[in-house]
């Protein structure tokens, strides 16, 4: 019954956004036939997410498949909230963490179309203190001093965008406690301070190799939204908000939650001793350089707006952005991109990495995709993928962490692909 209701609420938002007026609630609806998927096999989709809330791996989770441009599949699965009796919807709230990436590095990639810099232009341009970093020595280097050697070459825009800036995360163990000391966060907690004040500490932390010589998962995209604030002159919530969210009618986006919203926001769960699930509490939650709150869409002072992780969204939201990529930076007559830069950012840097997204070069055993798909996910169990080769697109949000024994994202690029029957 439960699982019924959820259908239904899908469902009925799907068959509103037929409306010509009401394409703000998600994409159109077809019939999975209609644009050659088999609703059998999407089935297959929302069985595998009512398994993992049958046997205690997730609370809820809530999917989309379209495909032309139409949803073919979107369902609702458990509870946003287990405590309040709240059922997963269409307008369920999830933290997408790093999914905020992409929506960053578009909002860059718009900027670059306009003329404000270009790829290979220093950071330090638009933050100074970017302009004398130090870099890790390694060992046994007789040119270091103090276990540092100058950088060889300036952090480019193309080093953010592609996490090659030597850059990296507060989890690393040659540089994470220099980050805690000088206070920077990840945008999974509050932290009182501006993106100016957190650049400007990041600039004197050594990097943990020199700009461009490796691939190292980090705060580039932080950063990169800070580049963004300066060259656009508008802080970057007001920036996303005006250039990408209000034109895509994204109208469930941002970084903080006005408190008509925060009943939507799903609750967070972690994996119990006893196989099942708890709810993460609402104070500060981690030890050590990972520490993280559920709290901070909504309480408390939260000033860091972190393009690399600290955006929520809903489903259909998301599916606009990622439909927008799809078509080639457009989305109902709607343009942010042009189709050549959409090109340039999808095809692999190097890493198996492009401008802000993932990129599949090879089918790795087992991999049911396209070369050429791209796609990314989040912290909080967030996922989605693009496949141009046949015109599909995926979104699939839950929120646990760690994840435990959950594989539902690991699973959904490839159960939206077995549906593909034409």
């Amino acid at each position: 019954m439960l699982r019924s209701r959820c259908v239904f609420l899908c469902a009925l938002t799907v068959l509103v956004a037929l409306a010509p007026l009401a394409s703000a609630q998600g994409l159109p609806k077809a019939a999975p036939k209609s644009v050659g998927l088999s609703q059998d096999r999407l089935d297959r989709i929302t069985a595998v997410m009512q398994k993992h809330v049958d046997d205690g791996l997730l609370a809820g989770a809530v999917a989309l498949v379209a495909r032309e441009g139409k949803v073919a599949y979107f369902e609702c699965v458990g509870m946003q909230d287990r405590e309040k009796k709240v059922e997963m919807s269409p307008g369920t709230i999830f933290r997408i963490a790093s999914m905020s990436k992409a929506i960053t590095s578009v909002a860059a990639m718009m900027l670059y179309e306009e003329g404000k810099f270009q790829l290979k232009d220093p950071v330090s341009k638009f933050i100074p203190e970017f302009g004398d970093v130090k870099v890790l020595a390694a060992a046994g280097d007789a040119s270091a001093q103090n276990g540092l050697v100058p950088a060889k070459r300036p952090i480019t825009i193309r080093h953010l965008l592609t996490h090659t800036s030597g850059l990296t995360y507060q989890w690393d163990s040659r540089v994470g406690a220099k980050y805690a000391e000088a206070g920077i966060t990840h945008g999974l907690i509050q932290d009182e301070d501006l993106l100016v004040d957190d650049m400007k500490k990041l600039a004197h932390i050594p990097l943990v190799h020199q700009p461009g010589e490796a691939f190292t998962y980090s705060l580039s995209t932080d950063v990169l939204g800070r580049v963004v604030e300066v060259a656009s002159g508008m802080p970057f919530d007001e920036f996303l908000r005006k250039r990408i969210f209000e034109p895509l009618k994204m109208n469930d986006t941002g970084f903080r939650l006005p408190e008509g919203k925060v009943s939507r926001l799903a609750a967070v769960y972690t994996p119990d001793l006893s196989g099942g699930l708890k709810r993460l509490p609402d104070g500060v939650i981690g030890e050590g350089s990972m520490k993280a709150t559920v709290t901070y869409p909504y309480e408390g002072t939260h000033n860091y707006r972190s393009g690399g992780g600290g955006l929520c969204s809903t489903v259909p939201d998301y599916a606009r952005f990622i439909q927008m990529m799809l078509n080639g930076g457009e989305l109902d007559g709607v343009r942010l991109l042009s189709r050549k830069t959409v090109e340039m950012m999808t095809t692999d840097q190097g890493n198996n990495f492009g401008l802000g997204f993932g990129i599949t070069q090879n089918l790795r055993e087992g991999e049911l995709t396209s070369v050429g798909a791209y796609r990314w996910g989040g912290y909080w169990y967030t996922t989605f993928f693009i496949d141009p080769s046949e015109n599909m697109i995926g979104v699939c949000m839950a929120q646990i962490s760690p994840s435990g024994k959950a594989t539902l994202n690991d699973q959904f690029e490839a159960l939206a692909h077995q549906a593909i029957v034409d």
